[in-house]
């Protein structure tokens, strides 16, 4: 078996060849993409209007209005009044006509602040209004 007598080793090299090309791709790309931005520049153009637009996205789940037990209620965790309940729920009819509203009210609640919470969300003209409470098989008397 012959041996390596000289003391000169090889270097070991890296061959750069892929990541030119890749270089290069790269960079003819970037040229060819920034003319077609160029030329859409150049011409002078009215576009034309549509009629209404509507979200492309889709609608929330449902909206939340909680009731604790001093009557304060919230939308989606921020504190409102019902004047400003009516109006941001009108507000989110506008743009999701068929929003649904879940109405949390605290047990210990008077049915008043309950019923002035619903009746702001019908006043908004939304007409899916839901009720949340716990299930359980006891009922205390």
């Amino acid at each position: 078996m012959p041996l390596k007598t000289s003391s000169l080793e090889e270097m070991p090299s890296i061959n750069l060849t892929s990541m030119i090309d890749v270089v290069f791709l790269l960079l003819i790309f970037f040229m060819v993409a920034t003319q077609f931005t160029n030329s859409e520049r150049q011409v002078d153009l009215q576009l034309s209007n549509v009629g209404e637009l509507k979200p492309m996205v889709a609608p929330p789940d449902q909206r939340v209005i909680s009731v604790n037990e001093l009557g304060q209620c919230h939308l989606d965790g921020q504190p409102v009044s019902m004047e400003q309940l009516t109006q941001q729920l009108k507000a989110l009819r506008a743009r999701y006509p068929g929003i649904r509203v879940v109405v949390r009210a605290d047990q210990r609640v008077a049915l008043q602040h309950f019923a002035a919470a619903s009746a702001a969300a019908q006043q908004a003209g939304v007409t899916n209004i839901g009720l949340a409470v716990n299930s359980s098989r006891q009922i205390n008397r």
